[in-house]
Formats: structure tokens, sequence, C-alpha cells
């Protein structure tokens, strides 16, 4: 019960203190990453002095902890640390400095409950296997994870969480001491609990550090994935932690035929899923999201099972868990500070699928295919030269059939690969040659061939931006979602603004109309800068301020080379880098006549620009008629009921555009809702002839605010 509880808390605070940093912080998905790399750092230092503590004796463990969980007591209740950010803060260190602060010592203390609780019972219960309570303890963190955004977050409002989280704190003080008294006050005639196991072999310990290092930095890259392309918010999140911490209650369970059957199967799972992945085909973005969340699960299972068959004796369980503690938190650091600074793309994904593939364990499917593999080393040589060649010819006709215009020759290729792959099962090096063979043919040569055009991709603390040139155009990608277009040719086209933002849309249409509702010096503020494409609204004498979060963002949008919207249309524009709601918080009442707000990284929805609380921001920077116009076309979420409830006193209305056949593929189908608290401005704007429609709130709905929100009323329905 005390390991179960501890590991509750533990891992309910993780997306709580996440939501709550969500307006001090933003929304980005790499946001999350970095709060992970605290609670993996966090979790580390627990278990080192979890193993710091198996030295003394057990009452004296008990002893030291118990002040240690007193002390921590002092942070409660729990909520983050009230702290204003510089200006100019970075991300990727006050992340960590700002949660480390605000719940450090809770979460260390806590975090050291689940190695110390099995040696504690391996003293008071000699003879029994302390290691199934550890499957016990991860399924308390998978529902601590889960009860979050199902049931925490959409009933209770932050303060609450906090109070509900403080008091269950105390409620594991009182059992942590119940469990202290069972322990026995001696231990033998002061002798060791029992006589010692063989140490651990330095190369074993590296093996455990390895076997965690893989699945850790896989649910990092697999929850950039979601996030990036769904919405950054916890519901999301916490599903491939949840399903990275229930793999250990499947790998660490006494009953081993659910783990058996995993470990397996699982080098067929990563050959047919690995290549998937990372093929960049996003035409079913939910299928993609369950592969991606299967591939992670059944890899973090197959290798926790094998982590589990090479586990210790009880008496060095603590120094076990330390090591997974360093695999964990070094797969951390990999896929959240050094991929995103080393790679220009994902490359992470794809080197953890091969290393996945390198450690699972590997066994012969058919007894058949173990006698064709019994041969002496010459024959074997042979076949493996016969492995690569025929894995190396299937992907070079596919990659030259896909090349040609036959994109069918891909997938068939790819699933013969996988089959001659299944087939390979059991025999490791040829399995890694037709592993890596399916990883190059469904996406790997892809990035591999533009990263070698140098700048076409850049990667930063925020996302993967691609560019890519056609004939008659240039298109600018964030994760899987078009981020701009500009028209190439001549300088006339290349002033032309498409995409979401072509004269016809929602936003169009209000920055036409500017001159004539607020004279030749209007202020304009527009909140996120993509490529540059509302600069063409801009006329002389207008004093334009774009807010962007991502300074490679600013990089891209300003160098002629790639984009020339901003060069030639507002070459002097005033750019504001930080988080656009506290950069916005910082400017002075009434200083803007239009705001626009189109800061949605990919699909993401950063919540925190979405409350109440921002939109009374919002309402401050603008003049009392001043116009919003807020961008909510996304592939997910209806955003539409969330402004209606959110913008309390504002007028407002909705387009929806859909481009004509004329304007070909440069226009995009686009919502986007204008609001502002002046009747007369209102009437102005909604009477130009375009088809808006009256903006009605959902009496069911309740408004996001920076106390409160969930996005489970506004999900669309699967498609």
């Amino acid at each position: 019960m005390t390991i179960l509880t501890g590991s509750f808390l533990l891992f309910l605070v993780q997306p709580m203190i996440a939501r709550m940093a969500l307006p001090r912080l933003g929304g980005a998905p790499a946001v999350w990453n970095s709060a992970m790399l605290v609670y993996q750092a966090l979790l580390l230092g627990g278990y080192a002095y979890a193993h710091a503590l198996s030295k003394l004796r057990p009452r004296q463990s008990a002893a030291v902890h118990l002040v240690v969980l007193a002390l921590a007591a002092l942070w409660l209740p729990i909520g983050l640390y009230n702290f204003d950010l510089p200006a100019d803060a970075e991300p990727a260190v006050w992340v960590p400095w700002l949660l480390g602060a605000s719940i450090g010592p809770l979460f260390f203390a806590v975090s050291a409950q689940a190695p110390l609780m099995q040696r504690w019972y391996a003293v008071a219960a000699p003879g029994r296997d302390p290691y199934a309570l550890y499957a016990a303890s991860n399924i308390g963190s998978f529902g601590g994870l889960i009860a979050y955004p199902l049931l925490v977050e959409p009933t209770m409002a932050l303060d609450r969480q906090s109070l509900v989280w403080s008091v269950s704190y105390v409620a594991l003080f009182v059992l942590v001491v119940a469990c202290a008294l069972r322990l026995p006050r001696r231990v033998g005639a002061d002798a060791p609990i029992a006589a010692p196991s063989v140490q651990t072999p330095f190369r074993r310990a590296l093996l455990w550090i390895a076997l965690a290092f893989v699945p850790s930095g896989l649910m990092l890259a697999t929850s950039t994935f979601l996030t990036t392309d769904i919405v950054a918010v916890p519901l999301l999140w916490v599903l491939p932690l949840g399903l990275y911490l229930l793999s250990f209650s499947v790998a660490f369970a006494s009953r081993r035929g659910i783990a058996e059957a995993i470990t397996r199967f699982s080098p067929i799972t990563i050959l047919l899923f690995g290549g998937v992945m990372i093929a960049g085909h996003h035409a079913m973005p939910y299928l993609n999201a369950g592969i991606a969340l299967l591939l992670l699960f059944v890899v973090s299972a197959a290798l926790h099972t094998r982590m589990y068959d090479l586990r210790p004796a009880p008496d060095r369980l603590t120094g076990f868990y330390l090591a997974m503690s360093v695999g964990g938190a070094l797969g951390g650091v990999f896929s959240g500070l050094v991929a995103p600074v080393v790679f220009d793309w994902t490359y992470e994904y794809p080197l953890l699928v091969l290393a996945a593939g390198l450690l699972v364990p590997q066994a012969f499917l058919l007894p058949g295919i173990a006698r064709v593999w019994a041969t002496d080393p010459r024959g074997m040589a042979i076949r493996i030269a016969v492995v690569t060649l025929i894995v190396a010819g299937l992907a070079i006709f596919a990659i030259g059939q896909t090349n040609a215009g036959n994109a069918d020759a891909e997938n068939i290729v790819y699933l013969m690969l996988c089959v001659f792959g299944i087939l390979l099962v059991g025999k490791r090096l040829p399995y890694m040659i037709a592993l890596f063979g399916s990883l190059m043919l469904f996406g790997g040569w892809r990035a591999l061939e533009t990263t070698m055009e140098g700048q076409h991709r850049t990667r930063s603390y925020f996302g993967v931006y691609t560019i890519r040139n056609y004939d008659w155009e240039r298109t600018l990608a964030h994760g899987t979602t078009l981020h701009g277009i500009q028209l190439t040719g001549t300088p006339e086209r290349e002033r032309y603004p498409t995409s979401y933002y072509v004269q016809g849309s929602g936003v169009g249409v209000a920055l036409r109309m500017t001159p004539g509702l607020y004279g030749p010096n209007a202020r304009v503020g527009a909140v996120g800068l993509g490529t540059g494409t509302l600069a063409c609204y801009a006329k002389p004498g207008q004093r334009w301020t774009i807010f962007e979060i991502d300074p490679a963002v600013v990089a891209i949008a300003r160098d002629p080379a790639k984009f020339t919207f901003l060069s030639r249309c507002l070459p002097q524009a005033n750019i504001v880098l930080g988080d656009a709601r506290m950069r916005l918080a910082q400017q002075a009442s009434n200083s803007l006549d239009v705001l626009v707000l189109d800061a949605f990284s990919s699909d993401a929805i950063p919540m925190h620009l979405m409350t109440r609380e921002a939109f009374e921001t919002y309402g401050r920077v603008l003049q009392r008629k001043g116009l919003l116009l807020v961008h909510t076309s996304n592939r997910f979420l209806d955003l539409e009921p969330i402004v209606a409830a959110s913008a309390k006193g504002w007028m407002g209305a909705m387009l929806h555009y859909s481009p004509h056949e004329s304007e070909g593929e440069q226009a995009t189908v686009s919502d986007w809702i204008v609001l502002t608290r002046d009747p007369s401005t209102f009437a102005m704007v909604i009477s130009d002839g375009s088809a808006w429609r009256p903006l009605y709130p959902r009496r069911d709905l309740t408004p996001w605010t920076d106390d409160y929100a969930t996005i489970l009323p506004v999900l669309k329905e699967f498609r």
C-alpha cells in the first residue's frame, strides 16, 4: 500500500505541475520534455539516496528517511514557485530550474519510496522476492498519470489539486511510519541480513543502463511526436509515459506469461512498425499515434523484461534500481537535450529503434529456421552476405520506383522486406541488416537526402522545420503541418499572401479593412511569425509588432534565400522574442489596434493562450475598439466553443474559408474568429460580404482558465 500510494502521488504530480507551469513557461511540447528531464534527474537522485540508505541498518535508514520526508513537507502545499522569469529566459535552462525549485525536495523524497520499501520488505520478510513489488509500484505510477487527465484535471481546479495532493502526502508519511515500525530492531546477532551475493560485474551494470536508456529515450521521442502534432496538454503527455511505466508492471510481474510473449515477438513488432513511424506519411494521424504507442510499449516491455531476467540478488536491489535510473536519465538527456542540438531531424527515433532491435532477446520462431542458420562460420558469412545483397537490392529498387512516381512499389517492397526479416528473427546480425534496410527504405533515405541539401531543414528546441522547393512555390512545414507557402518567380508573386492568410480568409478580410477602421497609422500585432506571410498586408505608416517564441523561425523568415515576405513587405519589422502571452503582458495598455493570434506550432495548441486570463491580457493591450483575430484551424480539436466561452465580454463571429479552384494549392481551408468589444466595429467587419456567422458559446462547456482546463469536451471524433 505504501509503495502504491507513493508511486501514485509521484506521477500524479508530473502532469499537475506541468499544467501549473503552462501560463508561466508557454505551451511548447519541448517544455514537457524539459520537465521530464527534471523528473528523471530527481528520480536518479532519489534512487541514489535509497542505495545509500541500504548501507545502514534498517531502523537507522527508516529514521533518516522520515526526517527527509518531514523536511520536504516544508514545500507544502505543492505548487509552482512564485518567481518572475527574466524577459530573455531560455526554456532549456529556466524550465528545469523553476520545476526543481518548486517540487524538487518533495519529488526527491517520494521517488525513493519504491526501491527503499522493497529493501525494507526484503529485511522484514527474508526469503520472499521483493521485485514483484516494483510491478505494484508502476501500477500506482500508471494510475496517477491516467487519473490526472481523466479524473483530476476535468473535475478540480489547480488550487484544489494542490490541496488534495498535499493531504495525500501527509497520509503517505503515516504509511511510511507504519512500515518503519515493522522493521526488526536487530538483524541476527549484529550480523548482516544474509550472506552477501556475488558483486555485480561492471559489464552487467552497463547492460542494465543500456536496457533502461533505450525505452526512456524512445518515450520522450514519442512524446515529442504526439504533442507536436496534436496538442500540448497533459492528456497526451501522459500516454507515452503511462505506457512506459505500465511496461515495468508487465516486465516485473510474478506471472511471466505476458512478458515472455511480448518479448518473443518484439523483434517482429520493431521490424514492422519501426519504419512506419519515420516514413513521414500522416494521412491517418490517430492510427500513426496508436502505432507509435504500441511500438513504445512493446520495446519498453521487452527490454525491461530482459533487465528483470538479469536482476541481482535482493541484497543488491538498490544498486540495480540505481543503474536503471542512470539509464533512464541518460535516455532523457539524449532525446531531450542532445538530439535537438546535434541533429537537424528526429534521427534519435530511428537510432533508438535500431538500438532496441540490437538489445531485445532474439529467438527463432520456427525450428526449421534454426536449422538453416546452424552451419559453419564460412557458410554463415555467405548467408549474411546474401541477406545484405537482398535487402540492399530491395531498398534500391523501391527508392528508384518512388522517385519515378510509383509510390505503391515502396509499400510492396517494404512488406516483402518485413516478411524476409521475420525469417531472420533469431539471428541478430542478419535481422539488424533487415531492420536497417526497412528504416532506410521507408523514410530514412528521405531524411538523409534532405540533410545533404543543407539549409532546407532546421531543428530547434521547438521542433523540426522543413523547407521544400517546387517549380513555382516554396513551403515551410513544422512537424506534419504546413506553416506557410510563398509563390516564386516574380516580386509580385512573392508578395501575395497564401495558405491560411489569403485575402478571402478571415484574417485577410480584417487586415484589408484595417486602414479604414483605424487610419493610416494603425498599430498591428501578430502572435506567431511563420514565414512572415502576414507582413504583406502591412501598409506604409502602420506599426507592426510580431511576437515569436522560436529564434529559428525568425532566422528562417528574415533570410531572403528562404522566404522574402519580410524583406519585401516589412523589412524593418519589430520582432519580439519569447512566449507571446508573457511578452504581451509587458506591453502598454491600449497599445494595439489589431492583434492576430496564430501561435499554434503544428497542430499543437498552447492551452495558456486560450484561457480567460489570456483574453483579459489581449483586451488590455488592445484599444477599446480593437480587433482580435484568432486562427482556429485544427485537425483534432474544435476550438470555436473554447474561444466563445473564454472571450467573455467580446462580440465574435467565425469565417470558414474554402479556396476557389482558381486559387490553386497556394490557398488553404481556414477557420478564423474575429472578436471585438465595440458593436460598431463588429458590424463593419462582418458586413463586408464574407460569410461570417455568429459565435455562440456552448452551455455545457466550462471556459478555460489558468486554474482549470480540459480538452476532452472539444476533441473531434476520430476520422
